[in-house]
């Protein structure tokens, strides 16, 4: 990943590129997915894709029509609406994805159950929204609507999200049944995970925030035999009002154990707070 960054970084031209491969290669996984397991199963798990799939039921109209015909009037009500460019690679995806909708929708659906079509489904559509937006890109659709809401409502956008979502979703349990409404939601689960999964990774890393009255030692100790840097914090006691720095440290899942041991050896009263990193750019880590 850090050669591929360089490299892209040396040339803006081949990053672009770059970008829209991965809008497209995440559209083609999101329309696949949705062919395959969500409208063979009536999972309709938000989103114009859940619109699509619920219009289909009642009316028989084709899934990729419904979307263009969501999708193109969203991008340009959100240019203007939101007074913005929302660039070329937002209109490739809200034009692609339903494209690659309508070419895949003779597959055979991979599963008849609906338990498994919304974890898989949800797995897919994160997949390929998660590798969209590593190409900074964009599907468009109700997210386009969120955000037009969020700006004359005062609503956070992430409440908007979930109002839009959760309105197919209650459209669906009503068209379909309470089941169907359900599957959905676990399908707009698994896939919000997905997505954080993919764009941040499996955490590996810990940070550990050690309050120790033998802070040199343990900051020397952590410098000399863990080769990891620490950073000491200005803190004060909350009953006594003393001063007592904090020392702030960042390990791989696999130094941790070792960390432990030594703040422990030096001050055995030492105390430790330690919690998840999902992501640490920056020396000794990922550079991008």
């Amino acid at each position: 990943m850090n050669i591929v960054s360089k490299f892209t970084q040396t040339y803006p031209k081949l990053r672009i590129a770059s970008d829209f491969l991965f809008v497209l290669i995440g559209a083609a996984i999101i329309g696949l997915a949705f062919n395959v397991f969500l409208l063979p199963n009536q999972v309709a798990s938000g989103g114009v894709s859940g619109i699509s799939t619920i219009i289909k039921t009642v009316l028989g109209w084709e899934p990729a029509y419904v979307q263009w015909a969501f999708n193109i009037p969203l991008f340009f009500a959100g240019v203007f609406f939101l007074g913005k460019n929302f660039g070329l690679k937002t209109l490739v995806g809200t034009i692609f994805l339903p494209l690659v909708v309508f070419f895949t929708k003779d597959l055979v659906p991979w599963t008849h159950d609906a338990l498994l079509a919304a974890l898989f489904g949800g797995i897919s559509v994160g997949l390929g929204l998660g590798i969209v937006f590593r190409g900074n890109g964009s599907t468009g659709g109700t997210d386009l609507a969120a955000q037009i809401i969020n700006k004359y409502t005062g609503f956070t956008l992430g409440r908007c999200v979930v109002m839009i979502d959760g309105l197919i979703v209650l459209a669906a349990a009503i068209v379909f049944d309470i089941e169907k409404g359900l599957y959905a939601l676990i399908a707009l689960y698994v896939t919000s995970k997905t997505i954080d999964l993919v764009q941040i990774g499996l955490s590996s890393s810990k940070m550990a925030m050690i309050i120790t009255s033998k802070q040199e030692e343990v900051r020397a100790g952590i410098l000399n035999k863990i080769d990891r840097g620490v950073t000491k914090l200005s803190a004060y006691g909350g009953f006594t009002d003393h001063e007592r720095p904090v020392l702030m440290c960042v390990v791989d899942q696999t130094e941790f154990t070792k960390l432990k041991q030594l703040v422990q050896t030096i001050d055995p009263s030492a105390f430790i707070v330690v919690m998840d990193a999902a992501e640490v750019l920056g020396e000794g880590f990922k550079r991008s």
